[in-house]
């Protein structure tokens, strides 16, 4: 039995307690990620359909990170880290990103500046001043689309691969004075789900080791993450698609893709949908949930032009409510 005195010894300085009960938390003012405390270490699974802005949440954190706090006595916000992006379902808009920089960036030096809410539209179209501030804002746009590490894998063995290497080149930066990551994010993480279950479990050689299938791959996939959180440690945000479970929303989704209303559905149907397709090693590895759904009501409700509307709910934790955003040429909004 413990004596005293061993109970009042603690295990480590005052130094090392506050550097692990004091770590920063990510500075998340985007909806729908402000309505929970989220630090790094945290797993976040964004869940729903295509489209369900999914991608769009990941961009306006990512540009959170990369952008400064402060430039040259202009106060972006920002944390000047950097982000690690895996895209796995090959459909991320590069452009799309760049736009919503630029736009930051624009916003930030000349607030008083309108500009533009239409997607197809160049920010730079509306700077009609060729002045110093130009260059200057090419020169801050530059320096965070250089915090941005963007990495396309087209298989699970591209995705392990990747990530055994990334985790040896964060441990050798670590030793140097490199900006640290802060986001690590994943979209989609069951963009092999299909391939991987349909592919024959193959033997690795070997009695002791385990055969090659869907278990094992993901297994390795959350082990890899472990050892690479352990390296750096960054918030997790991984993007999930839903498998349809009603057998109206899935017609709704056969219709002609032009047509928007094929891609809504009430609330009731929408819950029903949406169903559990992960190896449990994975479920158990998310501290946290969120379900984004395509709402129903009018974009014109909103009160902004030619936007859509999503419906998201807290699922782990549950808050017990759902709420309403938008999504614009210049990013995401909430709806009150």
């Amino acid at each position: 039995m413990a004596t005293p005195a061993e109970w009042i010894n603690g295990d480590e300085s005052a130094k090392e307690m506050l550097s692990r009960v004091l770590t920063e938390r990510p500075f998340l003012l985007i909806p729908p990620l402000h309505r929970v405390p989220l630090r790094v270490g945290n797993v976040v699974e964004i869940v729903g359909p295509s489209p369900s802005a999914k991608t769009q949440i990941l961009m306006q954190a990512a540009i959170t990170s990369i952008l400064p706090k402060e430039w040259k006595g202009v106060h972006y916000g920002g944390l000047e880290r950097r982000v690690l992006y895996f895209d796995l379902d090959c459909r991320f808009d590069v452009e799309r990103l760049s736009q919503l920089l630029r736009h930051h960036i624009l916003s930030a030096n000349r607030p008083s500046n309108k500009i533009s809410t239409e997607l197809n539209e160049n920010p730079q179209e509306h700077d009609d001043t060729k002045d110093q501030t130009a260059n200057y804002d090419e020169e801050l746009f530059l320096a965070c689309m250089k915090r941005f590490l963007y990495v396309r894998c087209y298989n699970s063995f591209e995705f392990l691969a990747t990530l055994k290497t990334l985790r040896y080149r964060l441990q050798k930066e670590s030793k140097g004075k490199s900006v640290a990551a802060h986001f690590l994010m994943i979209d989609s993480i069951g963009a092999f789900y299909w391939a991987d279950r349909a592919s024959t479990p193959l033997p690795v050689g070997g009695d002791n080791r385990k055969s090659l299938s869907l278990q094992s791959v993901v297994e390795t996939v959350v082990k890899e993450i472990q050892k690479l959180l352990l390296v750096q440690p960054m918030l997790l945000l991984a993007t999930k698609a839903t498998i349809l479970g009603g057998g109206d929303f899935k017609r709704s989704f056969g219709r002609a893709p032009q047509d928007a209303s094929a891609f809504r559905t009430t609330r009731s149907s929408q819950n029903h949908s949406y169903r559990e397709y992960m190896p449990s090693v994975w479920q158990l590895f998310i501290t946290h949930r969120i379900l984004l759904q395509v709402s129903d009501d009018d974009p014109a409700d909103s009160g902004y032009q030619d936007a859509s509307t999503y419906a998201c709910e807290w699922l782990l934790p549950s808050l017990g409510f759902s709420e309403k955003f938008c999504v614009t040429g210049l990013g995401l909004f909430m709806v009150t």
